[in-house]
């Protein structure tokens, strides 16, 4: 059972200059939550409640005040420094204390991936151990991530890097549910040419040893990658649509700790007075009074 997770909320964020030269990326309002409350919802559905943070010293307390050791939430919240960004699988390194040698659920914090039955599908990859797990999503622009290609069993065939002759349309999007012999491939990589510790060739050992599988998120669901102002800007027009349409939140961390039984309604109300005479402050109320 995977009960770990690792969120990495440490880049730069150089795309998004000016904005980010004080500020994290992962901070930057969407709609009407922190960028990370979506990424960290991702676990939360997974009912991960042992998460480690990585972030720049620069950052920390600004997550600190936001989150604390995330007690009141019903969590435990670890925070990692990666102040140099030298790659995913630096970020991963660098906790290596935390996984321990045990198997671990890793999101990018500026990841939003919505869809139906999502929450029930996280918790069964929780339970699959004895293989490494990632996931495909169609994009008509696949040069500009790294990509999954496989054969009509699903089974990978190859993993690129952003790579300029894409061998497939299906894109890796930023989570993965990684066995526990993680630690041991991190030892292994080296540097790219880019001089970063790429995820994908963590990846690649996994597939090297069959040990890789692939669940495709088709049309009922939505991955938004959001480096970028425009993806951002998407990102804000689709969840203020999702709301305003269903009534319902995208990334509420506090409603998942609610509905998880992780914080009692005692604990809810503390939040609910927090966020009074906002909409964020009446949904919550809304909750608890179903």
């Amino acid at each position: 059972m995977i009960k770990k997770g690792i969120i990495i909320a440490a880049g730069s964020g150089s795309r998004l200059a000016p904005l980010s030269n004080s500020l994290s990326k992962h901070l930057f309002p969407v709609y009407d939550k922190p960028m990370i409350y979506y990424s960290l919802s991702i676990l939360l559905l997974a009912k991960i409640k042992n998460i480690s943070l990585v972030t720049r010293n620069q950052d920390i307390n600004l997550y600190k005040s936001i989150f604390g050791n995330g007690e009141k939430f019903g969590f435990k919240l670890h925070y990692v420094i990666q102040d140099e960004p030298k790659g995913i699988a630096d970020a991963l390194k660098k906790n290596i204390d935390f996984i321990n040698y045990d198997p671990v659920c890793v999101v990018l914090g500026d990841n939003v991936i919505y869809g139906n039955n999502l929450a029930s599908q996280l918790i069964s990859l929780t339970k699959k151990t004895k293989k490494s797990h990632i996931f495909g999503y169609y994009v008509k622009n696949p040069k500009n991530y790294g990509i999954v290609n496989f054969d009509k069993n699903y089974n990978i065939i190859s993993l690129e890097e952003k790579p300029k002759k894409p061998k497939s349309n299906w894109a890796v999007p930023g989570i993965y549910f990684y066995d526990k012999t993680l630690i041991k491939k991190l030892k292994k990589i080296k540097p790219s040419k880019r001089q970063e510790l790429e995820i994908t060739d963590v990846n690649k050992l996994y597939l090297k040893e069959n040990k890789l599988d692939l669940t495709l998120l088709g049309r009922g669901y939505a991955w938004l990658d959001m480096g970028t102002y425009d993806s951002i800007q998407e990102a804000n027009n689709f969840i203020s649509a999702i709301e305003k349409r269903q009534g319902l939140k995208i990334g509420c961390i506090e409603e998942i700790c609610f509905n998880n039984g992780w914080i009692s309604k005692a604990n809810m109300n503390y939040f609910i007075n927090k966020y009074k005479n906002t909409n964020y402050g009446e949904y919550l109320n809304s909750i608890i009074n179903r």
